[in-house]
């Protein structure tokens, strides 16, 4: 169910992509990705707020929501931290999040034209 969910929501956000990036102007924010992130955050939110469970659960949440973004994920878990109280530790997850993921993908960028993969 979660490979079935994950491949499905992969190809909607490359679909996405596809379609949006001829429609927006190609500097600026990057409004498809933008997109993908909302859209999925809403639809996590909301299949978590009718509880689907067991199967649809893999399938819908895991599976589609991860496959389509992984920033609905990061939402979700922010939006529990922040339900529970823990906004320092809500704060700390958002700055550590932005700041070691752009520091890797420098990081593995660098590495890969080291190598000449990326180029």
């Amino acid at each position: 169910m979660v490979g079935l969910g994950g491949f499905a929501g992969s190809v909607c956000r490359y679909l996405i992509s596809v379609v949006m990036q001829p429609l927006l102007p190609q500097e600026g924010i990057p409004w498809h990705t933008m997109l993908v992130n909302v859209v999925g955050s809403l639809l996590i939110g909301g299949l978590l707020a009718v509880e689907v469970r067991g199967h649809w659960h893999l399938l819908g949440v895991v599976g589609f929501c991860g496959g389509f973004t992984t920033f609905s994920t990061f939402s979700l878990e922010l939006l529990r931290l922040m339900r529970t109280g823990h906004y320092s530790v809500a704060a700390s997850y958002i700055g550590l999040s932005l700041v070691l993921s752009l520091m890797a993908v420098a990081l593995g960028f660098h590495m890969g034209t080291k190598i000449n993969i990326i180029k």
